[in-house]
């Protein structure tokens, strides 16, 4: 064979090779070509780029070296949203691009005023939870206490996690793990590399040990148990095999029977796993932000579908008031939520996702976001100051409409 043949034959096997993959590439979904394009370089979300970040936060349940996932399966009745009358907001597009929002629903009164996304994320797409996972973890304890999974908030945590026996936990209880308040040791800080919430994901479990119970169970005490507020991000991850432990099913099943499928969610939700095969209960639901927005309803229905309560009397209104003091003026922590000494309440992750619930409004606001920091103070504040401004639109609406009826 002439070399003129053989550059040609290689040309053309290039060729379709190039097509081949251009065409694998175009009939994948946008998320999953967005994280092929960006692929992050390691395992840890704390230190990826802006990019990866944009990219990996619409698809983290498709990326396999990171975690495995599990499903969180839908019914076939989605709860209707339907369209309320617009609500208008000033510079609300300058309010997106400061802070970097991929979605944003506004309900209230269970109809949709406002809608926006960005990113080049929508309504069809999944937005990592982050901590705002603490907060269905929480509601999970409820459910399980009404089914009779749990007895008493008061019980020992080693009595569902036998493997916490003889550690710091072993004379910790629920509500203290629910409220922050265990008195063990631990690092929260986003940015040190060496700090216990970068490092719990990676450390090798102990044979035969869930993997977030095997680094926990090492940590020593710092205070007693119930007298000190310390956000800890593994012990909500605590509380998700403390779940598991007690139904004896996986978390995701748990939330899908007891919620997502009752309630009407719209979409499947997936929820990442740890290394030995438990989900990472205080972070790392991959869920739609209509979604996030029927969340917020639920809680206002007080956890009831129907004329059946998923917790038991009572749950939302304590899980949902200060019942620890953190230090900043009108809020508090309740169990796995932020609370309001408003009234209202709200959960939140790390780049700026979240839930706002208002009660008195019958508001809720979700948002899902990619700050430029994991935990940027500026951005914060100015999500805080957006909650104000929507309330202040509502209670605007209010004084028009009695002014007119006035006339």
């Amino acid at each position: 064979m002439n070399k003129g043949l053989i550059v040609k034959i290689l040309g053309s096997v290039l060729v379709l090779a190039v097509g081949s993959a251009a065409l694998a590439l175009v009939s994948l979904d946008k998320e999953t070509r967005g994280i092929l394009v960006h692929v992050p370089t390691n395992r840890d979300v704390l230190f990826w780029s802006i990019p990866q970040r944009d990219a990996a936060f619409r698809a983290m349940d498709r990326l396999p070296f990171l975690a495995q996932s599990r499903a969180v399966a839908v019914g076939p009745n989605p709860l209707a949203l339907p369209l309320g009358p617009p609500l208008k907001l000033d510079n609300l597009d300058a309010y997106m691009a400061s802070q970097r929002i991929a979605g944003l629903v506004i309900l209230q009164d269970g109809k949709i005023r406002l809608e926006r996304y960005g990113l080049g994320f929508d309504a069809k797409g999944r937005w990592t939870s982050f901590s705002v996972a603490k907060s269905f973890t929480s509601s999970l304890v409820g459910a399980a206490i009404q089914d009779g999974y749990i007895k008493s908030l008061e019980d020992k945590v080693s009595t569902y996690i036998p493997d916490l026996k003889g550690s710091a936990y072993d004379d910790v209880s629920i509500e203290q793990l629910l409220t922050m308040s265990s008195g063990v040791a631990w690092n929260e800080d986003y940015e040190d590399p060496n700090a216990d919430v970068a490092k719990f994901n990676e450390a090798k479990p102990d044979p035969g040990v869930d993997a977030t119970v095997s680094y926990m169970r090492k940590l020593p005490r710092a205070h007693p148990p119930g007298q000190v507020w310390h956000y800890n991000t593994g012990e909500t991850n605590l509380i998700g095999a403390l779940v598991s432990s007690a139904t004896k099913q996986p978390l995701a099943t748990y939330l899908s029977e007891k919620i997502w499928k009752p309630f009407g969610m719209e979409q499947k939700a997936t929820w990442l796993l740890n290394a030995t095969g438990q989900e990472i209960a205080g972070c790392c639901l991959q869920i739609a932000t209509r979604d996030y927005a029927r969340m917020g309803l639920f809680v206002l229905a007080q956890g009831k579908i129907g004329d059946k309560s998923v917790v038991p009397e009572g749950w939302f209104a304590k899980a949902t008031t200060k019942q620890k003091d953190y230090g900043e003026p009108d809020r508090g922590y309740g169990y796995q939520w932020w609370t309001y000494d408003s009234g209202a309440v709200s959960a939140q992750g790390i780049f700026g996702q979240g839930i706002f619930i208002d009660p008195k409004r019958r508001l809720v606001i979700a948002s899902n976001a990619n700050w430029t920091r994991a935990n940027q103070r500026p951005q914060a504040q100015a999500r805080e100051d957006f909650y104000r401004q929507v309330q202040a639109a509502l209670d605007g609406e209010v004084t028009q409409a009695t002014t007119k009826l006035a006339k």
